[in-house]
């Protein structure tokens, strides 16, 4: 029975000790192991993936309080359909792609509704409040640029700078070809250095 209840223990595992699996192993080997069986190699991959998903859908717009719940969603989804991952390209990007699509769909069953927090946060006390408030801005003003940029050129971008995939593998990934993936990039950079000015 593999199931949310697996997944969570599995990520717990992976946070709070060391894996058994061998960290040498690919992810195709871990793939195959799992496959076979092997729990611990579903924890190895937990493990090597789940703060790149995290940092990933934070920048791509998730909302800080929904990233755990976006990331427990993606492995689920993904370890459910693993036999659909054929290793074309890196198993990091095909769960970049699948929490991509979640993100994407929340987004369009949220279109039109406005979220106001109600919870009240405090200020902590810091040595230089000037700095703290424009660093914090200009961060706020980057993750809403990266947030509306065209979905390749924020994913491209994502990828690249985030991740530092290569282009060939972005373009294996999103189904493109590494020029193209470059020019996105490029365009993206651009949007984003406009932006901060």
């Amino acid at each position: 029975m593999r199931g949310r209840g697996r997944l969570l223990v599995w990520m717990s595992a992976s946070i709070t000790t060391q894996s058994a699996a061998p960290a040498t192993s690919t992810d195709e080997a871990l793939v195959s192991a799992y496959g076979r069986g092997e729990e611990r190699a579903a924890a190895e991959l937990v493990r090597r993936h789940v703060a790149a998903l995290g940092q990933f859908l934070y920048s791509s717009g998730a909302d800080r309080d929904e990233v755990e719940d976006l990331v427990q969603e993606t492995l689920f989804r993904a370890f459910r359909r693993l036999d659909s991952w054929h290793g074309h390209g890196s198993f990091r990007s095909w769960i970049l792609t699948i929490g991509s699509n979640l993100l994407r769909d929340q987004f369009r069953r949220r279109k039109g509704r406005q979220i106001v927090s109600i919870d009240q946060r405090e200020i902590p006390d810091r040595a230089d409040p000037q700095a703290d408030l424009a660093a914090r801005d200009t961060e706020e003003r980057l993750r809403q640029g990266i947030a509306a940029l065209p979905r390749l050129q924020r994913e491209v971008f994502l990828l690249r700078a985030q991740q530092g995939t290569e282009y060939d593998e972005i373009a294996v990934t999103l189904g493109t070809t590494p020029g193209a993936a470059r020019v996105h990039y490029h365009h993206a950079v651009k949007r984003l250095k406009e932006l901060v000015r």
